[in-house]
């Protein structure tokens, strides 16, 4: 799914995936201040204003270690990756269909985020290689050779390309080594699809806020009310997986945007939605995929200006 186009001022260092306690901070400024327009459907999706949660799950001492032990697989992945310059018109190819795994993304793109934060917590830098797409100047080669719907991100691998950023971050998590970010049982499988499910409609309602049509708080609301149903973590199905995966970009960006601009605090009464933050911010795997807050919400200002 295409939205913002853009190139790292130079390449930076990073460290790899591990989930424990850092400095509360964000990267260095990395990426330009202009953002392209987003183009992501969701029109067709029914607006929910209220969901509720009716219980909290509670877990056997045996879940929780097994839980434990998956999200430590996470925190041992160490791999130091400086990151390439974005590709753009004036760029040659990568030689297409050679045998590599190739993940093209835009490093200020919240969809193509998704599928870089599970490659990152899967651990798989060697690999998926990052192919960074500038797309308000993308290259003509991308759509003709690699993903004829032009977007990002896409997943290059046996010889075929997917795309969709939901799907790829399931395909990614089921298809490649490292820890599973999906759970088992069918009980969380099946709240870890109705919250992947929701994730466009959060989006919309959120973002049409920001044109002042309706109120952010009843998607905020859900998000809060999701967070309560486990109570063996600090996610949504307790502990890490692909759901904290697809939130987090979006709310990197509401959380900045809404403070600012219309001086709502999102974490304001919402205690787990506030934990939740605070341990997304702890995770490298996401950390390194992360932009300088100034610049996402000046990016998002000149969309939304007009409407404000």
């Amino acid at each position: 799914m295409s939205a913002f186009g853009g190139i790292p001022s130079s390449p930076l260092t990073y460290s790899a995936p591990m989930i424990f306690s850092v400095p509360l901070s964000f990267s260095p400024t990395r990426f330009p201040t202009t953002l392209s327009s987003l183009h992501h459907c969701c029109d067709s999706l029914q607006v929910q204003a209220a969901l509720s949660f009716p219980h909290r799950t509670h877990f056997s001492p045996v879940s929780t270690r097994q839980r434990t032990s998956r999200i430590s697989l996470i925190m041992a992945t160490g791999v130091q990756e400086v990151l390439p310059p974005a590709l753009d018109s004036t760029s040659d190819p990568p030689p297409v269909f050679d045998g590599t795994t190739r993940l093209y993304i835009s490093y200020t793109c919240p969809y193509a985020q998704r599928a870089w934060i599970t490659r990152n917590c899967k651990g798989l830098q060697d690999k998926i290689k990052l192919v960074p797409i500038d797309l308000k100047n993308r290259p003509d080669w991308y759509k003709e050779k690699v993903y004829p719907a032009n977007k990002v991100p896409s997943l290059e691998h046996n010889n075929e390309v997917k795309g969709e950023s939901l799907d790829l971050i399931k395909y990614i998590d089921s298809q490649f080594e490292g820890p599973k970010l999906l759970p088992d049982d069918p009980a969380n499988e099946e709240f870890a699809e109705e919250l992947l499910s929701y994730t466009d409609t959060f989006n919309r309602i959120v973002y049409s806020s920001f044109k002042g049509e309706g109120e952010a708080g009843p998607a905020f609301d859900y998000i809060e009310a999701a967070l309560s149903k486990f109570d063996d973590g600090p996610f949504f199905l307790g502990q890490f997986s692909l759901v904290d995966i697809a939130y987090a970009p979006f709310i990197e960006r509401f959380r900045a945007f809404l403070m600012e601009v219309k001086e709502y605090d999102i974490t304001a009464g919402r205690p787990k939605l506030a934990t939740w933050i605070e341990e997304m911010e702890k995770n490298e795997g996401y950390k390194q995929t992360r932009q300088n807050p100034k610049e996402l919400v000046e990016g998002l200002k000149k969309r939304f200006m007009a409407q404000l």
